[in-house]
């Protein structure tokens, strides 16, 4: 009886345990805790099964709505405003805007301005974008136009969120 207990209560730490490492959409937009990455199944971790950005990374979308804001950084008070707020126009249009949260790659200010090739992982769709923001899901938050963009099936709208891939590329 004493191995049964001992074995029942393993499990439930493990289950606990578990469940506890859950994140991203499939976690309500949970982020992993000591700088772990957030997979694309919503688990968190450190080797390349959870932070290669060729492994898929989960996308969301955010409201910036750069055009209709004027391209103005400040007022979508993104993270970035602070360095870019003062480029040129067209610099600030070139791209559509993202936040960058990770796994893999600058972060904070060091993030800003530089350009990410975001493929859709079930269409090939893909787009050049910008980071302009920061944020804490994992992955990144593109500007819902973006997001429209490599959403050609529509599927991501249904999801609430896309896998995706991801390069830092030359803007």
């Amino acid at each position: 009886m004493g191995n049964l207990s001992l074995s029942l209560v393993s499990l439930l730490c493990l289950l606990a345990t578990a469940a506890s490492q859950q994140c991203g959409r499939q976690a309500g937009g949970r982020t992993c805790a000591n700088n772990l990455c957030c997979s694309q199944y919503g688990y968190c971790g450190t080797t390349d099964d959870y932070c290669s950005p060729s492994r898929g990374c989960q996308t969301t979308y955010h409201y910036y709505n750069p055009a209709q804001n004027g391209w103005n950084l400040n007022a979508v008070s993104a993270y970035c405003s602070t360095w870019d707020a003062n480029k040129p126009l067209a610099w600030r249009q070139k791209y559509g805007w993202t936040a960058f949260c990770g796994p893999v790659g600058p972060r904070g200010q060091a993030s800003c301005g530089r350009c990410l090739r975001v493929t859709n992982r079930a269409t090939r769709a893909q787009v050049t974008v910008r980071i302009v923001d920061q944020c804490s899901n994992g992955g990144l938050d593109l500007d819902v136009a973006v997001f429209q963009q490599i959403d050609t099936d529509g599927r991501g709208h249904a999801q609430g969120h896309l896998m995706v891939d991801y390069q830092f590329v030359a803007c």
